[in-house]
């Protein structure tokens, strides 16, 4: 059965909207969501969209993260719930403790903006569960702070518990990002954080392509479902 997924609206997001028609696309029913919400209405999934949560004062996410809705989103994850972040729901995860590292100004000091080439990693996260492991899908980035950095001991545990989700190809790093993380998962796997815009690739009219449909099917619940099909675009 298709999942409720609560998208996230803080003050700056400009991604909202789009990650709710896209969790519509692939089937599943979106709830809006305001970032003073301190109750989650139930839903199955949450996604924290891209933007500028809060004008990106101080640093990315380091506002959002003390919003009253990520208390109630920190205990939807602690009870093994689905929580996605993308790009800027990246950074406020990290912020928030549900994931390590942190998110920097990219390498070269530039706003990025592209189709990037990804290697998936893990396929056993609600979010990467429509790919096969090692897949090379395409996905848009455009951020100004995305490299993704943590301390070597942090990296290696990462590593080893095989929860790098999302690596850039070889070649593709847009942004400096140690070891070409793109995306990783939390120990329980629940929680999920990339750069990349999957909601920019699931329409095939569109020049983003259609490699981005399975990553929110998975989320939303739909996986194998018509209204989740479609074919990934193409690799690099």
């Amino acid at each position: 059965m298709a999942a409720r997924v609560g998208v996230v609206t803080f003050p700056g997001s400009l991604d909202d909207h789009d990650a709710a028609a896209a969790v519509v696309a692939v089937g599943g029913e979106a709830v809006a969501l305001w970032h003073e919400d301190d109750d989650l209405r139930g839903v199955d999934a949450v996604v924290l969209p891209g933007g500028f949560s809060y004008g990106d004062y101080l640093r990315c996410g380091a506002v959002a993260h003390l919003a009253p809705v990520m208390r109630a989103v920190a205990r939807h994850a602690a009870d093994g719930g689905t929580v996605l972040g993308i790009c800027n729901g990246f950074q406020v995860l990290c912020e928030a403790r549900l994931l390590p590292g942190a998110l920097l100004r990219n390498e070269r000091l530039r706003f990025v903006s592209r189709p990037v080439g990804l290697v998936v990693g893990r396929t056993d996260t609600p979010a990467t569960a429509g790919y096969a492991e090692g897949a090379r899908i395409v996905l848009p980035v455009k951020h100004g702070e995305g490299r993704y950095v943590a301390d070597d001991a942090t990296l290696d545990r990462l590593e080893a518990e095989d929860r790098i989700v999302l690596r850039y190809a070889p070649g593709e790093n847009p942004n400096g990002s140690l070891r070409d993380v793109a995306g990783v998962c939390s120990e329980g796997r629940n929680v999920v954080g990339l750069m990349p815009h999957p909601e920019h690739a699931v329409d095939p009219v569109l020049a983003g392509g259609t490699d981005g449909r399975p990553l929110l099917a998975g989320v939303a619940g739909t996986l194998g479902t018509p209204a989740a099909a479609g074919t990934l675009s193409r690799s690099r």
